[in-house]
C-alpha cells in the first residue's frame, strides 16, 4: 500500500493544535472538522479505498494531538460518521458537507448557550470565570448585551494564562473584567460577592462529572462552600459516549517546562497535569444548546445524541 503522506497544510494543524496554538475545546473541534474536510478535497487520485485509509490516518494523527478534550474525537466522529459516496468526488463531497455542518452547528451552539446561560445572571451580578472558555465567553457576553451591569472576574489560568485570552474578550466588548491570579479565587468570592461562577469543559462524563482546565475542581468545591451556583456551559458535541462503556476519561500530562526549567532545581520532581474532574454534585446545572440540565442527566443526553454511533470507531 502506498505510504501516506500528509499535505504541509494538515501537518501544520497537528502541530498548533499540539503546541496548543489553536487551544479551547471548541476551537480545537472546529479546527479539526477543518483539518478532515481539507484533507479529503487535497486528495487527486480516483482510488475510494486509499481516499478512505487517508482520512481514517489522518483522524488517527489528530487524535494523538490532545488526549483528553473528547470535542475532537467526537467533531472526527460527526463528520467522518455521516461520510459516503460510491466514487471519490462523491465521498469528498460528503465529507465537506458534513465538516461544514459541525463547524456551523458548533458555532450556533455556542450562540444558543449564550442565551440560555445569560438567563440565569441578575443585574449587578459579579461573576467569576475560569480559563478560555467560548461558550462560557458567550454567556458573560450576551448578559452585558442585555444591559445586565455585571462585572467578571477572570483567572489567569496557569500554566499556559488562557485567562490572558478571556479578559481581553471581555473587556474589548465593554465588559468590566478584572483578571486575578489563580489562588485568589477563594478570596475574590468573599470578598466581592460573586454570584455565580461559568466555566466551559472538554469533556462531559455519563455520570455528570465535568474534565475541565486544571484548577475547575477547586473553584468548584469552593463555590459550593460559598453557596453559590457553579454552572458549566457545554456544546453537546463535549459529551463523551466512551463514558456509557465505562471508558475513564485519560488526564493529559505536558511537559514540564511549561511550569520552569527543571534544570533550575536540582532534584526537584514536576508534575503538570492539564484537566481536572469536577463531581456532579458541585455542579449546579450544565448548559447547553439543547437546554439547561441537570448534570445527572448527562447520561440520558449521550444516549440522545450519540446512541446510533457508540459502537463506531476509528
Amino acid at each position: 500500500m502506498k505510504k501516506i503522506v500528509f499535505p504541509d497544510g494538515f501537518n501544520e494543524t497537528l502541530k498548533e493544535i499540539h503546541t496548543m496554538r489553536i487551544r479551547g475545546a471548541g476551537k480545537i473541534a472546529r479546527a479539526t472538522a477543518k483539518a478532515i474536510k481539507e484533507l479529503a478535497e487535497s486528495y487527486d487520485e480516483d482510488d475510494l479505498e486509499e481516499l478512505k485509509t487517508l482520512l481514517i490516518e489522518g483522524a488517527r494523527a489528530l487524535l494523538n494531538t490532545r488526549q483528553t478534550a473528547i470535542s475532537l474525537k467526537n467533531a472526527i466522529r460527526l463528520t467522518l460518521q455521516g461520510a459516503g459516496g460510491k466514487t471519490v468526488n462523491e465521498f469528498k463531497e460528503s465529507v465537506k458537507n458534513e465538516a461544514n455542518r459541525f463547524i456551523k452547528n458548533s458555532l450556533k451552539a455556542v450562540e444558543t448557550i449564550g442565551i440560555y446561560g445569560s438567563k440565569r445572571i441578575e443585574d449587578s451580578d459579579t461573576l467569576l470565570t475560569h480559563c478560555n472558555s467560548s461558550a462560557s465567553i458567550a454567556v458573560i457576553i450576551q448578559a452585558h448585551k442585555e444591559e445586565k451591569k455585571i462585572r467578571v472576574f477572570a483567572t489567569e489560568t496557569r500554566p499556559w494564562n488562557q485567562g490572558y485570552l478571556t479578559a481581553r474578550e471581555l473587556a474589548e466588548k465593554g465588559v468590566d473584567v478584572t483578571l486575578i491570579v489563580d489562588s485568589a479565587v477563594r478570596y475574590i468570592i468573599e470578598d466581592e460577592d460573586v454570584k455565580a461562577v461559568f466555566v466551559g469543559a472538554d469533556t462531559v462524563c455519563s455520570n455528570g462529572a465535568v474534565i475541565n482546565k486544571i484548577g475547575t475542581s477547586q473553584i468548584a468545591l469552593v463555590a459550593h462552600e460559598a453557596r453559590i451556583p457553579f454552572y458549566v456551559c457545554a456544546e453537546t458535541y463535549k459529551f463523551s459516549p466512551e463514558s456509557l462503556r465505562g471508558e475513564l476519561v485519560k488526564i493529559e500530562e505536558r511537559d514540564v517546562r511549561e511550569i520552569a526549567n527543571p534544570k533550575n532545581f536540582p532534584n526537584v520532581r514536576f508534575r503538570n497535569p492539564v484537566f481536572d474532574a469536577t463531581p456532579a454534585e458541585y455542579i449546579d446545572a450544565i448548559i447547553t444548546e439543547k437546554g439547561v440540565i441537570s448534570p445527572h442527566a448527562a447520561y440520558d443526553l449521550i444516549e440522545k445524541e450519540f446512541g446510533e454511533m457508540i459502537e463506531w470507531s476509528l
